[in-house]
């Protein structure tokens, strides 16, 4: 990405990184400030960020890193990711797949929301990961698993209801 302009990328990766933090448990004035933020500092290491081998895994990890200190100050996290809603789509059967693959992941604990998060929205690599959550490899394998398994059940049992609508 080296030579990229930082309009381009802020344009391109901005939304998706909001996005990404309310999945990840914040209310939408609070992610809209953390990637705020992450960019506001992108923007003044641009030179250096800009020639990241993944200049957004670098804005993902901070824009999270913001959510933290937050949440560490005392604002409380949410229990459960509060429900996002899209615009039309001509495919409605991937609008149903979206909401409950949603769905199924504002279930999940808040741990295992962010690597979610991280590793499968933000792309990161399982290294990156576990940079980000100050945690072991291991550990975020471990945290993956147990987030997959209870999507799993989560998507099982919003499939069962469905069937029975």
């Amino acid at each position: 990405m080296a030579g990229l302009a930082f309009d381009e990328f802020y344009e391109s990766y901005f939304d998706r990184v909001g996005r990404a933090l309310v999945l990840a448990g914040a209310d939408r004035d609070l992610a809209r400030d953390a990637t705020q933020e992450a960019f506001a500092r992108a923007l003044r290491q641009w030179r250096k960020v800009r020639d990241m081998d993944r200049p957004d895994g670098w804005v993902y990890v901070v824009a999270m890193n913001q959510l933290r200190d937050h949440w560490r100050k005392g604002e409380r996290r949410r229990e459960r990711a509060p429900e996002l809603s899209d615009g039309a789509a001509d495919n409605t059967t991937a609008i149903a797949t979206r909401l409950s693959v949603r769905e199924a992941i504002a279930t999940l604990p808040a741990r295992q929301r962010e690597a979610v998060v991280l590793r499968y929205l933000a792309d990161l690599s399982l290294a990156d990961v576990a940079d980000a959550m100050g945690c072991a490899i291991g550990t975020v394998k471990a945290t993956l698993h147990q987030a997959m398994q209870s999507m799993r059940v989560e998507l099982d049992d919003l499939e069962d209801e469905d069937a029975d609508r």
